[in-house]
């Protein structure tokens, strides 16, 4: 799609993808692109994107109540203790998606970050924002990338550092979802809304 902003509901611009839903509209303009911070926050957001990969953001938003209740609220200590029969009674849940192995990355991604110092995950994740001044807004959507150096650079980090389900696209999509980029096409009214 090479679509630029389209006018919304309202008639005010904003990108073509989050015009498709109501859910989409409203992770658009209020969630989508803004900064995250925090370790527990920024884990939810990393295990989302994990268990997106293959499937379409639409299919993680609607369930991602059921995923915040299924996995403790994404607090890394409570995530951490969880066992095989949780991961028995996860693989069983309607309420997420279940793949076995995106469910065992995100339990092994938790017991490797209880280790890490309070504030370690989001000082490393931010420590890849790019700086906003090198790339141009994107005017259209293929002016949008699914991956880049940043991007790169940080999956090697966190996997360096024993994460997993943590490529370098899911690490993008992390990078724009967190606020770390700005990837709201240029006329987009949520373009700047950090």
């Amino acid at each position: 799609m090479t679509s630029g902003a389209l006018p919304g509901p309202d008639g005010r611009p904003r990108c073509p993808w989050g015009l498709s839903t109501d859910d989409y509209l409203a992770y658009h303009d209020e969630e989508w692109g803004r900064p995250v911070h925090g370790d527990d926050a920024l884990f939810e957001r990393l295990c989302l994107e994990a268990f997106q990969s293959g499937l379409s953001w639409i299919t993680i938003l609607r369930r991602r109540e059921g995923f915040r209740s299924a996995f403790a609220g994404f607090r890394i200590a409570e995530v951490a203790k969880f066992t095989e029969e949780d991961e028995a009674r996860l693989l069983a849940d309607p309420g997420i998606i279940r793949n076995r192995a995106k469910i065992a990355a995100t339990t092994a991604n938790a017991r490797e970050l209880a280790g890490w110092s309070e504030g370690e995950l989001d000082q490393l994740i931010w420590s890849h924002a790019p700086d906003p001044a090198r790339r141009p807004a994107p005017r259209t959507l293929a002016d949008v990338p699914a991956v880049t150096d940043e991007s790169t650079a940080l999956s090697k980090a966190l996997k360096k550092r024993g994460l997993r389900f943590v490529g370098p696209t899911t690490a993008y999509a992390l990078m724009q979802a967190c606020g770390l980029v700005d990837d709201h096409l240029a006329t987009c009214i949520a373009r700047g809304a950090r």
